[in-house]
C-alpha cells in the first residue's frame, strides 16, 4: 500500500497548474506562491519514492538508471526553467547548482551522517573500494565540468566551445555508464552494507510497480511545470533577501537532493554507513554525470554560452572538499572528527555563497 502523501501531492499539483492555465489563480499570489512552493517540495519527495520502488521492481542496474534519471529530469528541469526566464540565459544557474549539489552531498549529507553515526556508534565502518570509486569519480568529473573550462582557449573566458561542450558531455555520460556498471553489476560487493552481503530487499507487486511508474510519470511533470511556474519567484526571493544571484543554484540544490539526503540521514542514524554514503555519492555523481550533458545540449539548441568554469574562491572549496573526503573515506572507519571537519567546510561554503 502506498503512502497517502506520495499520490496526493501530485495530483494536487497537477490540480494547481490546471487552475493555473485556466486563469482561476494568480501565480503572482504569495499565497499562491507559497502553496505551490509546498506541492513541488512534495513532488519531488513523490517522484522520488516511486522511483525507488520502481528501482527495486525491475532490479540493478536498471533500478539505479530510473531513480538517478528521475532525480536528473528534476534537476535539469528546475536548471532549464531558470535558463528561459532569465535576461541574458541564465549562463551560469547549472555551474553554480552543480556546485552547490557537489557541496551540499560532500560536506553537509556526508557531514551530517558522519557526525550522527560517530555520535551513536562512536565508530562505523564500511566498504573503502566502493567510497574510493565513487569519489575518483567525482573529482574527475568536477575537474572537467567545472575547472577546465577556466583554462581552455578555444572561446574567451570560462566557457567550452561546442566541440569541447559535446566530448565533456560525452565523457561524463560515458564515466557515469562506467560506475553504474561497477556499482550494480562488476563490483556489487563494494557497495553493499557489511550486515546485507546480499542486498535483498522486499519487492514491490506488480501493481504496486505499475501504480508508482504512472505516479512517477505525473509527480515529474507537476515537477517540470511548478519549476516554469516558481522560477521567477525564486529568482525574486533570493535578490529580494540581498543574497547574491548564485544563491538560486543552492536553492535548486537542496530542493533536489532533500529526498535523498534524508534517506542517507536515517541510513546512517540506522548503522548503516554503507548505505549513506552510496545514496550521497551516488546523486552527486548523477548531478555532474547526467546534469552537464543534458544542459549542455539545451544551451547548444538555445545557442547560449554555459558558463561552466569555477570563480577562483570556489575552486579552493571544491579543491579542499576533494581532498578531505580523500582523506575521511580512505580508511574504511569514521568517527565524530571527519564529520565535524565536513561541516566546518559546508560553513564555509554557505558563508561564501551568501556574501562572496
Amino acid at each position: 500500500m502506498l503512502p497517502r502523501w506520495t499520490w496526493i501531492f501530485p495530483l494536487l499539483a497537477l490540480a494547481m497548474i490546471g487552475a493555473k492555465f485556466l486563469h482561476m489563480v494568480d501565480p503572482t499570489n504569495v499565497i499562491v506562491a507559497i502553496a505551490a512552493a509546498a506541492l513541488l517540495g512534495g513532488s519531488v519527495f513523490s517522484a522520488v519514492h516511486h522511483a525507488e520502488i520502481v528501482a527495486l521492481r525491475i532490479g540493478e542496474p536498471f533500478g539505479s538508471i530510473v531513480l538517478a534519471v528521475a532525480v536528473t529530469v528534476i534537476e535539469v528541469s528546475l536548471i532549464v526553467s531558470i535558463m528561459f526566464t532569465t535576461e541574458g540565459g541564465g549562463a551560469e544557474i547549472a555551474r553554480d547548482t552543480v556546485f552547490a549539489a557537489l557541496m551540499i552531498v560532500l560536506n553537509g549529507v556526508v557531514g551530517i551522517c558522519l557526525l550522527i553515526g560517530g555520535l551513536r556508534y562512536h565508530e562505523q565502518l564500511f566498504n573503502v573500494g566502493g567510497a574510493s570509486g565513487a569519489l575518483v569519480v567525482l573529482g574527475t568529473l568536477a575537474t572537467l565540468a567545472l575547472i577546465l573550462p577556466n583554462y581552455t582557449e578555444a572561446v574567451p573566458g570560462p566557457v567550452y566551445s561546442t566541440a569541447q561542450l559535446l566530448v565533456v558531455g560525452a565523457a561524463s555520460l560515458a564515466l557515469y555508464g562506467l560506475f553504474l556498471f561497477v556499482q550494480t553489476v562488476r563490483h556489487r560487493e563494494y557497495f553493499l552494507d557489511a550486515g546485507d552481503p546480499a542486498g535483498d530487499h522486499p519487492v514491490p507487486s506488480f501493481k504496486t510497480f505499475l501504480v508508482s511508474s504512472v505516479l512517477l510519470l505525473v509527480s515529474l511533470v507537476s515537477v517540470i511545470l511548478l519549476a516554469k511556474t516558481l522560477s521567477p519567484m525564486v529568482e525574486a526571493g533570493v535578490m529580494a533577501a540581498g543574497l547574491p544571484a548564485a544563491f538560486v543554484g543552492v536553492v535548486i540544490a537542496a530542493v533536489v537532493l532533500l529526498p535523498e539526503g534524508l534517506s542517507a540521514f536515517r541510513a546512517a542514524k540506522a548503522d548503516r554507513l554503507q548505505g549513506a554514503l552510496n545514496l550521497a555519492l551516488g546523486s552527486a555523481i548523477a548531478s555532474i554525470g547526467l546534469t552537464i550533458p543534458a544542459v549542455g545540449l539545451v544551451s547548444i539548441f538555445l545557442g547560449i554560452d554555459l558558463i561552466l568554469g569555477l570563480e577562483a574562491e570556489h575552486v579552493v572549496l571544491l579543491t579542499l572538499t576533494l581532498f578531505a573526503s580523500v582523506v575521511s573515506l580512505g580508511t574504511g572507519r569514521t568517527t565524530v572528527l571527519q564529520g565535524g571537519v565536513h561541516l566546518v567546510i559546508f560553513g564555509a561554503f554557505l558563508t561564501i555563497a551568501a556574501i562572496p
